[in-house]
């Protein structure tokens, strides 16, 4: 709920707190971490939301709505771009339609701000869109992680979704994707790993997703190595950086009123 250091976006907000791991990709998320920090620090809303398992921090499976935090974005008065729950998931299951409305309703709001919504739980996102929203708000993304060549079933929710901007989040990029359908699929954002337990990023799996970016023309942005470089040695997420081909890609979608079927 403030200004943000992800680089594709200016702030987050976080209606509701608290998630569970749906795939592989979770294994390390920092947002686990950063809530056992702010529970240690006396977060109330963070409080009881992991546990340890060994030396990690691991969700417990409880999600909180914080009806409070709903006001916030009223607050910020000069334009944003939003990442809507940065530390959790609107669509995970225990997320009521009503919270869901709640959060709708606030966008609709704020038409000033761009939210981005991030899910790894695209099939309740298209549930939501087709039966309790079946609204186009010019001011909401919508996005879902694909981690890996598994889970890329995960396009096909989001494409059958109505949206200004539909965005991939290939972060934490952990194998390779393989052959895609970016059709209707506006942006992409690709990143490594990072942290003491980062799973290695190989740039010949960046290169089919930018090439098939590039065939499709959607835009690429390219977030971080993490912590594995292209040389496949290990160095803090700072030291790596974020060149790929000699060069940063931070290319953004177009932004005006579009829905493509």
């Amino acid at each position: 709920m403030a200004k943000s250091q992800i680089e594709w976006t200016d702030a987050t907000w976080n209606p509701v707190a608290g998630c569970s791991q749906a795939s592989a990709g979770c294994t390390n998320c920092y947002a686990m971490q950063m809530a056992g920090r702010l529970e240690a620090m006396g977060v109330d809303k963070y409080v009881g939301l992991t546990r340890k398992s060994g030396k990690k921090t691991t969700w417990r499976g409880i999600v909180r709505q914080d009806s409070n935090a709903l006001d916030i974005p009223y607050k910020w008065r000069n334009p944003r771009k939003i990442f809507v729950n940065s530390m959790s998931d609107l669509f995970h299951a225990k997320v009521s339609d009503k919270f869901i409305l709640s959060v709708w309703k606030v966008m609709r709001e704020t038409p000033q701000h761009h939210y981005q919504i991030l899910t790894k739980r695209p099939d309740r996102m298209q549930y939501a869109l087709h039966n309790l929203i079946e609204e186009v708000l010019p001011n909401v993304w919508l996005g879902t992680s694909v981690e890996n060549r598994n889970v890329v079933e995960r396009i096909d929710y989001l494409r059958d979704v109505c949206a200004k901007i539909r965005f991939i989040s290939f972060e934490p990029l952990i194998g390779p994707v393989g052959s895609l359908d970016l059709s209707g699929i506006h942006w992409a954002i690709v990143g490594g790993e990072s942290g003491p337990s980062a799973r290695p990023i190989k740039e010949e799996w960046i290169d089919e997703i930018h090439e098939q970016c590039c065939s499709n023309s959607t835009a690429f942005f390219f977030k971080q190595w993490g912590t594995w470089g292209k040389d496949n040695k290990k160095r803090s997420k700072k030291a790596n950086g974020r060149e790929y081909r000699g060069r940063t890609w931070d290319e953004m979608p177009e932004i005006h009123n579009r829905c493509v079927a």
